[in-house]
C-alpha cells in the first residue's frame, strides 16, 4: 500500500483536508474524495482547461497539479462562484449570453474567466481571447462566451463603483 499524506486547504472558503497518495492528482481528489464535480475531466494533458480551478490566485489545470502542492492553499472552483443561492456576474452573463452549448468547458472557462476579471477589470476582446486561450471549447465559437465576459466585466465594474 502507497503511503498517504494528509493535506489541507480551503476549498471556496471552507477548510477542508484528504488523506492523499504522494501521485494523486488534484482534480481526483476533488471529484472523489471532496465531492466538488464541477470541474471537469478532459484531456488529463493541460490542453483542454476543462478542469481549471484558481489555486492561490492562480488559474491552473487541476489535471496536472498534485494535491499536496496545494496544502496550505486557498481553491477555488466553479461551485465556489455561486454566493448565496445567487449566481456570480459571470454565471449569469454566461446564461443570458448563450456562452455554453453543451457545458463541458464551462466550469473551467468561468473559474479562468474569474481570474481574467480579477487581473483585469475592463479586458478587451483581445484581452479575453487571449486570457482564456487555455480552455478549449467545441461547441460556440467562443464569440458568446466573449460576450459574456464582457456583459459580467461591465456588471462587476457597475457593482463596484455603486459600493465606493
Amino acid at each position: 500500500m502507497a503511503k498517504t499524506y494528509k493535506v489541507a486547504f480551503k476549498l471556496n472558503g471552507k477548510d477542508v483536508a484528504a488523506e492523499v497518495e504522494p501521485r494523486e492528482l488534484l482534480i481526483y481528489t476533488l471529484r472523489e474524495k471532496l465531492a466538488h464535480t464541477g470541474s471537469h475531466i478532459g484531456c488529463e494533458t493541460t490542453h483542454c482547461g476543462a478542469c481549471t480551478v484558481d489555486v492561490d490566485g492562480m488559474s491552473v489545470k487541476a489535471c496536472t497539479v498534485l494535491t499536496v502542492q496545494c496544502d496550505g492553499s486557498q481553491l477555488l472552483t466553479v461551485e465556489g462562484l455561486e454566493q448565496g443561492g445567487v449566481l456570480h456576474a459571470l454565471q449569469q452573463a454566461f446564461h443570458e449570453e448563450h456562452g455554453l452549448q453543451c457545458g463541458y468547458c464551462t466550469p473551467g472557462m468561468l473559474t479562468r474567466a474569474y481570474r481574467l476579471l480579477q487581473e483585469n477589470p475592463n479586458p478587451t476582446e483581445h484581452d479575453i481571447r487571449y486570457g482564456i486561450s487555455g480552455n478549449l471549447c467545441r461547441c460556440t465559437g467562443y464569440q458568446n462566451i466573449v460576450k459574456a465576459v464582457q456583459s459580467a466585466a461591465r456588471k462587476l465594474t457597475a457593482t463596484a463603483a455603486k459600493a465606493a
